[in-house]
Formats: structure tokens, sequence, C-alpha cells
């Protein structure tokens, strides 16, 4: 997973305990200031945060499109969560999502792990205590999200995870433990949910693959994954788009193949009613390695060849919105 995956994931260090995690209301976040950037466009803004729960503290960066300032309409939200050995500027510079989200209008938010969470800032998807509703990581990034929808003027039926590696594995876990937040979720190079329980099991399942648990909640998946990756195995990304489906009674198959001009040949499997929006897509990207597809050659774990993971799943998010009723129904 990007940074050092295998090594990190078989020496994880623990999570700060700081903090009860009996406590259900999050302590006043730390404002956010502002900090200068020459590639922010005019009217727009990139700024850090740090936000302080009963689950712990974790930085972040929020970028705020021009639009906002502009648009008396709230804007949707997306959350990125970077791969091991990322930060979340290198994590923005090499999925360019920032310059999407002034082509699109949206807010973009990039939750920042610790080093003391994770010695090589993995995300803990492995930990049992970090995948469900109301403990650990996922209820922190929930409450982080929660704090930007209601400090911001964003749009709380179209809010959206994505991620890499175990960004990727850990934005999985954060929407189906979450249905009542995020409308959609993006895995790049991930695993399913509960594919691992510890850290001495997560480097079996990178490397060989396994289906995760069954899946109850109805969660708009889109799936990438490089068939030539040796740090997570590609049938990882084939057992998250199978577990993405099975809450749906019947959905049309579609898949079709393509190649980028110049670049690299994929295979774009999709699964809607009919004609209308897709509800889970699986790109496999051949020929490509453990790297974001379509990605900026300035970041890290990137792949310029591939196909536009960034644009597609910016497209693929925006026909998605959670219900009144659905938001309304957190337990």
């Amino acid at each position: 997973m990007a940074g050092k995956p295998i090594k990190a994931s078989a020496k994880a260090s623990k999570r700060p305990t700081s903090g009860k995690k009996t406590e259900a209301k999050a302590r006043a976040p730390v404002q956010a200031t502002s900090r200068s950037n020459s590639r922010v466009p005019r009217g727009a803004s990139f700024e850090d945060g740090t936000l302080e729960t009963a689950f712990g503290a974790r930085s972040y960066k929020l970028y705020t499109p021009a639009a906002a300032k502009a648009l008396a309409v709230p804007l949707p939200l997306i959350v990125m969560l970077h791969g091991c050995g990322q930060t979340s500027r290198d994590f923005a510079r090499g999925t360019g999502m920032n310059a999407l989200a002034e082509e699109f209008g949206f807010f973009v938010l990039y939750p920042a792990q610790a080093r003391d969470a994770h010695h090589y800032r993995c995300w803990n998807w492995y930990e049992p205590d970090d995948q469900k509703r109301g403990a650990g990581e996922p209820a922190l990034l929930s409450e982080m999200t929660c704090h930007i929808i209601a400090d911001r003027n964003v749009d709380p039926a179209k809010v959206y995870v994505a991620g890499l590696s175990a960004g990727g594995a850990a934005a999985l876990i954060l929407a189906t433990e979450y249905p009542d937040i995020f409308a959609a979720v993006g895995v790049h190079s991930g695993l399913p949910v509960g594919a691992a329980h510890n850290s001495a099991s997560a480097p079996r399942v990178m490397q060989t693959g396994a289906p995760g648990q069954r899946n109850g909640v109805r969660m708009p998946t889109i799936v990438f994954h490089g068939d030539a990756d040796k740090v997570i195995n590609p049938r990882n990304g084939r057992f998250i788009a199978i577990r993405a489906l099975e809450p749906f009674d019947h959905l049309d198959r579609t898949e079709k193949s393509g190649r980028v001009a110049g670049g690299r040949e994929f295979t774009r499997t999709v699964h809607r009613v009919g004609r209308g929006r897709s509800y889970t897509e699986q790109w496999v990207v051949h020929g490509s390695g453990h790297a974001w597809s379509g990605g900026h050659a300035g970041g890290s774990f990137t792949d310029p060849t591939g196909p536009d993971a960034s644009r597609e799943i910016v497209r693929f998010f925006l026909r998605h919105r959670t219900t009144k009723k659905r938001r309304q129904a957190r337990p």
C-alpha cells in the first residue's frame, strides 16, 4: 500500500489511546488557518486544520473552490484518504482532485493520518476497532466530515469518500458503516471490508486477495485496480465489486474495453438499471501497478498513462445523493 505497505501492515503501531472511546461528542475543533499557495486559483483556498474528537485528533487539509464564494447554493464534498507513506498535499497533487473541484464545484477534504497512529501513515483498515461504526478511525473520520458539513456550505445529500490502497480500504469501511453520511464510495487499489482482522493477516490478504465479509448496504461503488499490482492483489478489486452488488436485487451488466490515447488499455464493467446511472463500476487498468490511474507525475504512486480515475470517480459520485430519510436514520 503506498509507502512500505507490507512491512507497515506487519508492524503497525497503535493509535494514541488518549480520549475515552465512550464519549459521543467531539471536543471543539481547532480553528482552521489559511496557508498561501501560489497554485491555488484566485478566490479559492487550501487550508490546514485540526479536529480533536473523543476518538483522537487528526489534522486535515480542505480545498474550497472559488465557486464556493460566487454561488449561494451548497456544494458537494469529497473526502480523500491517502495511502501509506503519503501526505494530504502529496495526495492532492497526485490525484489532481483540486483542479476538478474548480471545474465541477465541490469541496475536497484530505484527512491526514498521524505517525503515532501508524508509523507509515497508513489508515488502520485491518484493526477490528477501526472496522466498525462508533469506534476508532471510522468514528473520527465521520466526525471530521460532519464538522466540515456544518462549518461550510456543503450539500449534505452529496457527500462522498474515496481513497488509495490503505485509504481505499478505509474509505470502503467508512462508507458502508456510515451510509447516512456518504452517498457513494471510490476504492482505488484497495481491499474489501473485513478482508483482514489484525496486522498479521493483512500482508497475506494483500498478496493473495480475500473476499471479505458480506455486504448489506446499498452503497454505489466505483473500483479502480491495476492488473499488474504487486502490492495489493487485483483479486481484491474484483471482490470489492462483487460485494458491492450483493444488496441489489437485479442490475443490468455491460462491459467495454478501451485504450487511453498513447496510454494503457482498460476494461470497464458497469451495473445499472436499464440505461440509468450506474450503481457499481469496476475499472481494470491493464499493465498498471500500485498507482493512481491517470494521476499526475508530481505526486507519489501515480500512473499518468492510465484512464483518469479522478475524473471518472467525480462523474460517478455526482450522479448519486443520499435521501433525507436516510440521513435522518442515524442510530
